[in-house]
């Protein structure tokens, strides 16, 4: 991220609900936004609530979302509705002496804000490209280049991000103390996000190796 602040989150963003657990600073925006796959659209159109799991790529306070252009979604947001953006990353479960104590551990954000249609051909360009690239790192380079026919058939918008809430929960159970002496097993179960062995399309030359996902920290 370009920007270094923003705002003190308004009602909308702040937390009611375990405020202690409230990041509100934009290394954790760019760590989450970096490392997450998939984000989820929220919006209401003619009076009904939606929420789409989208993927998506993101520069500065923008996050890019696309699909055809006779997607009645992508033109509703372009509009410039408001909407807002979710996206979590599940850290591990939490296992404590009571079922009512049990948790799991995450990273997530609530993005507030509304999107506009794109239409610079270079943004779009980028985008496009940064849709591949944000995952599979120099792959772009391998690619037949994306037609004119294809380009004008692709919607991209960006959702300009006005407030975020950022929130995370991390470490053990947090069992009452009348609670410690039962005989169970209590602590973490770690979880991270994998990729399993590849498998190669029946028409990929047998010499050509798969691309690696990027690191999460990348």
């Amino acid at each position: 991220m370009t920007s270094t602040s923003f705002a003190p989150p308004p009602d909308r963003a702040r937390l009611r609900s375990h405020p202690e657990r409230a990041v509100q600073d934009i290394d954790f925006l760019h760590e989450v936004l970096n490392e997450a796959l998939l984000c989820h659209v929220a919006f209401a159109m003619e009076g009904q609530p939606f929420v789409l799991p989208m993927a998506y790529a993101y520069r500065d306070r923008r996050v890019y979302l696309h699909g055809s252009v006779q997607s009645r979604t992508l033109r509703h947001l372009a509009e410039g509705h408001p909407a807002c953006i979710a996206l979590t990353l599940l850290d591990g479960l939490v296992l404590a002496r009571s079922g009512l104590y049990h948790s799991m551990n995450y990273r997530s954000l609530t993005l507030f804000g509304w999107a506009e249609r794109v239409d610079d051909e270079g943004e779009k360009t980028w985008a496009l490209e940064a849709f591949v690239e944000r995952l599979f790192p120099g792959r772009q380079a391998e690619l037949r280049p994306t037609s004119a026919t294809e380009q004008r058939a692709t919607l991209v918008i960006a959702f300009q991000i006005e407030e975020f809430s950022g929130k995370r929960r991390a470490g053990g159970p947090k069992d009452p103390p009348a609670d410690l002496d039962w005989p169970c097993w209590a602590g973490e179960l770690p979880l991270r996000l994998q990729s399993q062995q590849a498998r190669r399309a029946e028409s990929c030359p047998g010499e050509a190796p798969p691309p690696l996902l990027r690191s999460p920290a990348g």
